[in-house]
């Protein structure tokens, strides 16, 4: 029996059309776009200026609190710009311009690091160099991950979980990732383990990715304290609170974190980062990208530097196809369509989903008839429909009553919903008011 969460869920069609195409190198680009908040909390401060000579791997912003993240160069190059530009988010944000020196970027392309096994770092060392290395979550949230791991004296820690889910329709990167870097990422969580005082660790991944599954349960057959688990085929199998509940029965709290039950989570993209800092002193500069739609003529996975244009990654695939209606900032179901292609790929981009117009089309939304459906497939329990109406009419103390906090977006409400109402869109909304509403009490 595959394990899985008990409330809720959907199946929606997979199309994992990238699955078996190994990650390629983008070319470098010619210039690069790095925004300064590519992280949950606050924006790094710049520290450097116009005209100024960087190199890749150089701090160019400063973490500018606790939670907060370094940014670093991903490219040998100038600093044209010091401007604001619109981001995946449809928000005007700063941004560092780099006009790349192509004659310099030998120094983190294309290097192909042995494997390297030994960890010689102490732990308190180990969480400063992730500190200092700009790692932070790479399945979406992009939570910095120093402060994830920065565990309170007292607290009872007993499992690390690695989230090799992505139950995400159309989205790849991290199932080729595991397939072309399993032992590093083996690497990466003996590091983690040891950094954490820890020896627990289960990697979790969905049962439609077999031979990912094969290749861990061969690299952990004599690893003490790591186990694989396949995971029914279910979304949002990958949520955090789903996924220690499946794995570990342990019912994270309301508004809680994973570590209130004694469980840290990182993805496997997270997990492949921090290897690469500890073990080869490379900061997060590029990560793997799904680029992807029924349409595309070369879709594929890439590395690609942080700060790339997606302009660029749409021309690797052979261009917009004709009838083109959106381009999402990740997957169908939790990510957001961007304005245009000029925005740049940020830490939390995990993939370039384009969809043609007749699968983007949304059906006219009509009254709700109390079919309960999003109630059914809510994997928090809540009531969606209730949410959208108190958001609609502005009530947001009833809204912030009845748990829209809650919410982790998933958009299964929206998916199966009969009448089209867009209900995931209102959440949101009601989300941010009730988070505008509680920072002001406090």
């Amino acid at each position: 029996m595959l394990k899985t969460f008990p409330k809720g869920g959907i199946h929606p069609p997979e199309n994992k059309i990238t699955s078996t195409k190994s990650i390629k190198r983008m070319s470098v680009p010619k210039v690069v776009y790095v925004p300064i908040a590519q992280h949950i909390g606050i924006p790094a401060e710049i520290v450097v200026d116009v005209k100024e000579q960087v190199e890749i791997g150089q701090v160019i912003a400063k973490s500018g609190g606790f939670v907060s993240s370094n940014i670093h160069s991903p490219v040998a190059g100038t600093i044209t710009k010091l401007d604001k530009i619109i981001d995946t988010t449809g928000y005007k944000k700063q941004c560092i311009v780099i006009r790349t020196d192509v004659k310099n970027e030998a120094n983190f392309q294309d290097i192909a690091y042995p494997l390297k096994k030994e960890i010689e770092l102490e732990p308190k060392d180990i969480l400063k160099k992730i500190n200092d290395f700009g790692i932070v979550g790479l399945g979406g949230a992009t939570f910095p991950a120093h402060v994830k791991l920065s565990v309170k004296e007292g607290t009872t820690l007993d499992h690390l979980i690695i989230n090799g889910v992505e139950c995400e329709p159309y989205l790849t990167a991290d199932h080729r990732l595991m397939l072309e870097k399993a032992e590093e990422i083996i690497v990466g969580i003996k590091i983690l383990m040891h950094a954490l005082h820890i020896d627990k660790a289960i990697i979790g991944i969905e049962n439609n990715k077999k031979d990912a599954i094969d290749i861990f349960k061969k690299l952990t057959a004599d690893e003490k304290g790591i186990k694989v688990a396949a995971l029914q085929v279910k979304y949002p199998q990958g949520g955090e609170k789903q996924l220690v509940r499946a794995l570990l029965n342990r019912e994270v709290p309301k508004n809680g974190l994973p570590l209130d039950v004694g469980v840290i989570v990182h993805n496997v993209g997270t997990i492949y980062a921090i290897y690469e800092a500890i073990q080869h002193n490379k900061p997060l500069i590029e990560r793997v990208v799904t680029v992807t739609g029924k349409k595309l003529e070369n879709a594929s996975n890439y590395w690609v530097k942080i700060g790339t244009p997606i302009t660029d990654l749409v021309n690797e695939v052979g261009g917009l196809p004709e009838g083109t209606r959106k381009i999402v900032n990740g997957g169908p179901m939790m990510g957001k369509a961007i304005k245009n292609t000029d925005v740049p790929v940020t830490k939390g981009t995990s993939g370039i989903l384009v969809i043609s117009e007749d699968e983007a089309s949304r059906g006219e939304p009509k009254n709700c008839i109390r079919c309960g459906e999003c109630v059914e497939v809510c994997p928090m329990g809540l009531e969606p429909h209730l949410l959208m109406n108190f958001s609609e009419k502005g009530l947001f103390e009833k809204a912030s009553d009845e748990d829209i906090m809650t919410c982790i977006e998933c958009g299964s409400c929206s998916y199966v919903c009969p009448s089209h109402r867009p209900l995931l869109d209102y959440i949101r909304f009601g989300k941010d008011i009730v988070k505008k509403l509680n920072t002001a009490k406090n």
